[in-house]
């Protein structure tokens, strides 16, 4: 069959499709009920967060450790394993991505473990893919430690973790509030287990040194993914190795004065931060690492401390009757799915006053963060915001927190409630003003006290959002100032996300927030003078091509559709010329269908970026982005919306394979199984919106 007739049967295909897509307003209506079905009793929603394989593995480890390989949870986290494999025998980090050394060498130590013969085909095809790449010898720091805590390797060849670094002060370079929050969470208890060496050795029955290519005492250097090592006289790479080797001769020597008063602190640190948190930091490393953590110091299985920490994995199983599996999910995401969803409904016109989106915005509120937080080693300011999971006090963060804003202010104007803003010099003459064209909801009392709630939230979250900016104009997730790059050279750092800077597509998120407050780059006060700052930054941080990195989502399509909303959410012109290369990019990477794609190799390859396997998530993102400035007519975004229309089942929903959140770049991703949903949802109802308001209106 020659081409020409190949591209006409594809092309009466579409034509084919497009014919059955369902109208616009029938797709809203469509995953509007679907979302609705699905909302919990509670008020909120959360679906399935879905890791990679290492989250089966190391919760076997832990198994293996607690001499529990045998019990029927480890057996059905194996068998999922087996599931996640690729053709080669080996474990990647997201479905379609390459051999992953250190998931490999878990996965099948953890197999080995439960019981898997290693002369079976899968365990022969996986051993060999797993040397052809380098061997146990290139695995990451963490694997290390697992294969140390289990007796394949000695603990003396993992980076040193002094728990002494919890006395350091604040002012000092290497205090612990220089790291990321989610590595201090795993800080504080691997400190514990490397200065206690809670070893049980699995050598003599289950020794993995056919994975070896050569003894652990040669194994090379440990490095952040993509760093070079230099032949400068003076790197702080070359600085950390001279101090790891220095500690560790010190530990040999017994020489720590402070090490009792250093290991007291740790365990109160973890202890302090396990009330209203679903763990410490919420987390699947840190909660794994508590117990053994906790373990080491003596405290007992029954220990309240030690159950809850084992009660809080539970929660992070996910069965599988039919498959007879078990699968781990690293954390929960209900404030998260919760604010998007409601997003997405109010862009469908459905409002605060609908009696179960009424009921979501309650819990909502009685998520947000009122008790202060390890942010506060930084920054002085009262408490506020939100978090990602159903629970953890002590880590509000700056993007749930935009969302949780835009998505109370969208429901209320659905309502013809609209809060505005009005800055002054300081916090105590800045007000927000009501303004309502209806009475929407029939109980004044309680409209009056849902009103006053949201007020009030507001407020104090826009003050905390404002005090978190950095320096450079832009946010980081958690903590403020959170920049300082030599820490990425410790040994133990290549996990890639030992710090927390800025990101652009953070900070336009953040300002986009407050663009829906009213509060625009010619504001007046500290809220003008964030917004310009973040403004500024956003600008510096742009690609040559007109596309912007994505942090938290996979990758420039995701950047470049959130800096374009938040840019004009603030006043910044669909004129200018920032604007106008970003909608440029996002065109030129379009493909044939009409949807966008871009693959997680995109952070280790730029030539990739914007391409991949089409996903609705991302042809949302890429919509929304194009809408924002100003493209709604063009005949992208047209091609983009027959997309979502022609590809949208029965029931509302999208199917959708690809991983398209980012946890840390080149190392951990993640698939969020509500971003096929309301993110589709959210890009027709805004497409609605602006193509043909008063008829969507009337609907």
């Amino acid at each position: 069959m020659d081409g020409s007739s190949s591209l006409a049967r594809d092309r009466r295909s579409q034509l084919d499709a497009a014919a059955n897509a369902p109208s616009l307003s029938t797709a809203i209506q469509r995953t509007s009920d679907w979302l609705l079905a699905n909302q919990h009793a509670d008020g909120y929603w959360c679906a399935e967060l879905e890791g990679d394989s290492i989250l089966q593995s190391e919760y076997i480890l832990l198994l293996a450790w607690a001499r529990r390989e045998n019990s029927e949870v480890a057996q059905k986290l194996s068998k999922k394993l087996l599931s996640q494999k690729r053709e080669d025998g080996s474990w990647a980090q997201y479905p379609e991505g390459k051999i992953d050394v250190s998931s490999s060498v878990k996965a099948y130590f953890a197999l080995k473990l439960t019981g898997h013969q290693p002369s079976a085909d899968y365990m022969v095809k996986a051993r060999d893919a797993i040397l052809e790449a380098g061997g146990a010898d290139s695995v990451n720091s963490f694997t290390r430690l697992y294969l140390a805590l289990l007796g394949q390797i000695p603990m003396e060849l993992c980076p040193a973790i002094p728990p002494e670094m919890i006395l350091l002060p604040n002012w000092f370079p290497l205090n612990i509030y220089r790291m990321s929050s989610w590595s201090r969470t795993i800080f504080i208890p691997l400190a514990i287990c490397w200065a206690l060496r809670p070893v049980v050795d699995r050598s003599e029955d289950c020794s993995i040194r056919e994975l070896f290519t050569k003894p652990p005492e040669q194994w090379p250097e440990l490095r952040c993914p993509g760093q070079e090592k230099s032949n400068r006289f003076f790197t702080w790479d070359r600085f950390f190795r001279t101090a790891d080797n220095t500690l560790k001769r010190i530990e040999k020597w017994r020489f720590r004065p402070l090490r009792k008063r250093a290991l007291k602190a740790c365990e109160q640190w973890i202890l302090d931060r396990m009330p209203k948190s679903d763990g410490l930091g919420a987390i699947f490393p840190p909660i794994l690492w508590s117990i053994v953590a906790f373990r080491a110091l003596g405290y007992d299985d029954q220990h309240e401390a030690v159950q809850s920490c084992w009660n809080e994995l539970d929660k992070l199983m996910i069965h599988d009757d039919e498959e007879g599996t078990i699968r781990i999910q690293p954390c929960k995401s209900p404030v998260w799915d919760t604010t998007i969803t409601l997003r997405a409904l109010a862009a469908g016109r459905l409002g605060a006053d609908v009696p179960r989106v009424r009921k979501s915005l309650d819990w909502l509120l009685s998520k947000e963060v009122r008790d202060k937080g390890d942010w506060t080693n930084n920054v002085r300011s009262e408490p506020g915001g939100w978090f990602f999971e159903f629970n953890n006090e002590f880590y509000p963060d700056l993007d749930d927190t935009a969302m949780a804003l835009m998505a109370m202010q969208e429901q209320l104007a659905e309502i013809g409630v609209t809060l505005e803003v009005h800055p002054g010099q300081s916090w105590e003459n800045t007000t927000i003003l009501t303004t309502s064209n209806k009475i929407a909801v029939e109980d004044a009392v309680d409209r009056t006290l849902l009103l006053d709630k949201i007020s009030s939230a507001t407020k104090r979250a826009l003050a905390w959002s404002a005090d978190m900016q950095s320096h450079d104009g832009g946010w980081g997730a958690f903590d403020k100032n959170n920049d300082a790059e030599f820490l990425c050279k410790v040994p133990f750092a290549d996990h890639n996300a030992m710090i927390d800077p800025s990101w652009p597509d953070l900070s336009a998120r953040v300002i986009e927030s407050f663009g829906l407050l009213g509060v625009h780059q010619h504001s007046r006060g500290k809220l003008g003078d964030v917004v310009r700052n973040a403004i500024s930054y956003i600008r510096e941080n742009q690609h040559y091509d007109g596309s912007w990195y994505g942090r938290w989502g996979v990758n420039y399509i995701y950047g470049t559709w959130q800096c374009l909303v938040g840019l004009v959410a603030v006043g910044i012109s669909t004129d200018d010329e920032m604007i106008q290369r970003g909608a440029k990019w996002l065109k030129g990477c379009q493909q044939q269908s009409g949807a966008w794609g871009e693959t997680c190799d995109s952070y280790e390859n730029p030539n990739l970026k914007g391409i991949g396997t089409p996903t609705p998530s991302q042809t949302a993102w890429a919509l929304l982005g194009l809408m924002a400035a100003g493209e709604e007519e063009s005949p992208e975004v047209r091609k983009g919306i027959q997309y979502l229309l022609r590809t949208q089942k029965e029931d509302g929903t999208w199917d959708e394979e690809p991983y398209t959140g980012t946890g840390f770049p080149r190392v951990f991703y993640l698939r969020y199984h509500y971003y096929r949903i309301y993110f589709p949802l959210l890009a027709l109802a805004t497409w609605a919106k602006k193509t043909n308001p008063a008829t969507e209106a009337s609907r």
